[in-house]
């Protein structure tokens, strides 16, 4: 059992009163590195819709007090990586971003985004790496390092990359089916896990890792894990596959599960002690999605997104119990 205590919303871009217009809104998808001075929160970021409604999206940070996590010191000025060239699998977003340290750099993995015909996207996930400390990050290559395959076949992203006892773990959404709604076309996916020696080259295990709890077209995302009282404990995000977008009752909501061996997950997300706000002025009203968790001075903080896949930045809350 997990119970968070809400510390504020963090980060809004509608508070700059000058921004970018590759950073004109949205916050999604927090992801932190710790530093000596402060923490830096990677986020995707979008552009204001053109005249055919599409965006794109780019990858920025903040970096917030260490000492005070409610202080923002700064915020880049510049996409940590920009999208990919021309018929790259990237060239049209990148979304989500994932920072971890590693020997003597930081390895950011990110989804990216290409436009299809007859449905909006598909999506694999790439690597890039910084050697300036976390500021730019450069790619591997033109190409993804995990991406659709005969039995995952479309929208691999949503990653996290965890290095635990010398192996890595990515845990990532893998797109199940698209359907044709009156909305236009859904897609619905499921947590899956991969494991790799090198951060690199990566296995995939090719299996569900959380059983649905709304039913079998359940959409599910955004893996966080830490490890307490000798067990590992899971937040992510789920959703229905349709009407979720305005309607509280289908958006998301975060989960919980546990295991021992990062492999086997018991989901019990009547435990996971955080849910939308009851107050009807705040950024999480109507959801809570992509929960990133983090430990700083000997204590746990969430930053997760609210209403609108984050369009409205960030919140923070502090683990005060763990059963």
């Amino acid at each position: 059992m997990l119970k968070w205590q809400k510390i504020g919303h963090i980060y809004n871009p509608f508070d700059e009163q000058y921004r970018p217009t590759w950073r004109y809104h949205y916050a999604m998808n927090p992801s932190v590195v710790v530093f000596d001075d402060y923490v830096r929160v990677y986020f995707t970021c979008r552009e204001k819709r053109d005249e055919n409604s599409q965006t794109i999206s780019r990858t920025a940070y903040c970096d917030l007090d260490r000492k005070c996590l409610s202080n923002i010191i700064r915020v880049s000025e510049k996409p940590v990586i920009d999208v990919g060239g021309y018929g790259c699998f990237d060239e049209f977003g990148i979304y989500p971003f994932y920072a971890l340290k590693h020997e003597d750099g930081i390895y950011g993995y990110y989804a990216g985004w290409t436009r299809c015909v007859s449905t909006p996207f598909n999506v694999s996930i790439g690597l890039s790496i910084s050697s300036d400390g976390g500021s730019t990050f450069t790619r591997m290559g033109k190409g993804p390092i995990l991406s659709y395959s005969l039995d995952e076949p479309f929208v691999i992203g949503s990653m996290s990359v965890f290095i635990i006892n010398n192996k890595w773990y990515m845990f990532y959404a893998a797109g199940r089916e698209w359907t044709k709604e009156q909305s236009g076309p859904e897609v619905y996916y499921k947590l899956r896990v991969a494991t790799s020696d090198n951060g690199i080259e990566w296995n995939k295990m090719g299996v569900d890792i959380i059983p649905d709890k709304i039913d079998a077209r359940e959409a599910q995302g955004r893996v966080s894990i830490i490890r307490k009282n000798d067990k590992y404990h899971m937040l992510f995000c789920y959703r229905n596959h349709i009407d979720f977008r305005s309607n509280p009752q289908n958006s998301y909501k975060i989960g919980y599960a546990v295991s021992s061996d990062l492999i086997n997950w018991e989901r019990n997300d009547a435990l996971v002690g955080i849910d939308a706000s009851s107050d009807q002025d705040a950024f999480d009203k109507s959801m809570v999605c992509y929960p990133h968790m983090f430990e700083l001075d000997d204590k746990v903080y969430l930053l997760y997104n609210g209403d609108e896949f984050g369009k409205y930045g960030f919140g923070l809350a502090q683990l005060v119990e763990i059963k």
